[in-house]
């Protein structure tokens, strides 16, 4: 039975006295300070209990304010960390004279100025870049555009497989741009040499040789259009850019024009058919001017997105943002700043971010002093 019986630690009589002298002293303290707020709210309970009521009460009539703020507060925070700060930290790094993150690190100083500014336009590719992005704002908002609006109201009159074919269209939409400019370079990338043997000119080039009869396919006879490959022009690249473009900006308009048209009251066709009003009248006087807003809309964020060009590039001629031998060609204000990103110059890449937002803004401001001219609410 002695093997059963634990064997307790000897404790000494100090290490007691000790113990019970810490609980003693935390029941004094203990005691004091009841002492102290019994005292307090016999002098002063009834206003202290009335202020706290009149929070109460404050705090039931404000309660839906509150509690919009609580549920917005997680919102907000992600929205200052993600959003508000980046903005502010790029201001920051544009007016910060060679400004790089790697220095920064190392202990680097850097001085107030505006020469990443200076460096940005003095860039002897900036102006190829600031062309290359104008030309496809340009050119592909106002085509795509009119097509978007051309193919909703088609849709609007055809009732039957309607919503199979709005499926069709938005189909683009939702699939992975990178992956979409992959297609269309397979679609107008020509391999083989005329020396050897073309094994493929592409679907396009296979349409023109359709179109045109000509089948050879090794020698001068061979014809075919380069578009993208080596030595291919300017005028090509930017052909095969601007469809790939308008192709892809078709879905999301022809949903917010398709929507608009299906708003519109019935009675203003009705009174146009009454008055014997041709259909293209009733849709430059009828159709057009109630859809304004949707335009507006449309145009608006198709020059927004037309400036933050960049992905199509990449995904029919790569990160050299240009066809082989001739890198940067096709290069755009968007791509810049990731080249200036990847160069480890931060504030030049700020510097032309700032840039860049100052023409949209620039480009925002004047569609929508013009919207307010021609649009009808």
């Amino acid at each position: 039975m002695k093997g059963l019986i634990p064997v307790l630690p000897a404790v000494s009589v100090e290490t007691l006295t000790g113990f019970a002298l810490k609980k003693i002293l935390i029941v004094a303290v203990l005691l004091v300070i009841g002492f102290i707020v019994a005292l307090v709210l016999r002098r002063h309970g009834r206003a202290i209990f009335s202020t706290i009521g009149k929070g109460v009460q404050y705090a039931a009539k404000n309660y839906d304010k509150w509690k919009a703020w609580v549920y917005l507060s997680p919102a907000l925070v992600l929205l200052a960390i993600f959003t508000v700060w980046p903005i502010i930290n790029t201001v920051r790094m544009a007016f910060l004279e060679d400004y790089s993150l790697m220095s920064s690190v190392g202990g680097t100083k850097f001085s107030f100025g505006v020469s990443n500014f200076v460096k940005v336009i003095q860039y002897k590719r900036f102006l190829t870049c600031l062309k290359n992005t104008m030309i496809l704002c340009v050119i592909t908002v106002p085509v795509s555009t009119f097509l978007a609006l051309l193919i909703s109201v088609c849709l609007n009159a055809i009732k039957p497989l309607r919503r199979t074919l709005q499926t069709i269209f938005f189909l683009p939409y939702v699939t992975n741009s990178i992956a979409i400019g992959m297609v269309f370079a397979a679609m107008f990338n020509v391999i083989g040499t005329p020396q050897t043997h073309f094994s493929s000119f592409g679907i396009v080039n296979d349409l023109i040789r359709f179109i045109t009869g000509n089948s050879a396919n090794v020698g001068p006879d061979a014809f075919y259009i380069n578009f993208i490959n080596v030595g291919s022009s300017y005028f090509h690249n930017m052909l095969v850019m601007i469809v790939y473009i308008v192709w892809n900006a078709l879905p999301f308009k022809i949903l917010i024009l398709l929507g608009g048209l299906q708003s519109i009251n019935k009675q203003y066709y009705e009174a146009a058919k009454v008055d014997g009003t041709s259909r293209v009248r009733t849709f430059w006087r009828i159709t057009v001017p109630l859809l304004s807003p949707m335009l507006a809309y449309v145009i608006i964020t198709g020059f927004i997105g037309g400036f933050k060009e960049y992905s199509s590039i990449v995904g029919i001629f790569g990160e050299s943002m240009g066809p082989a031998g001739d890198p940067g060609k096709l290069n755009t204000m968007v791509g810049f700043i990731y080249d200036a990103l990847e160069g480890d110059h931060q504030g030049r890449a700020s510097a032309a971010a700032l840039i860049l937002f100052g023409i949209i803004l620039v480009v925002t401001v004047i569609n929508l002093y013009v919207s307010k001219k021609k649009v009808h609410y």
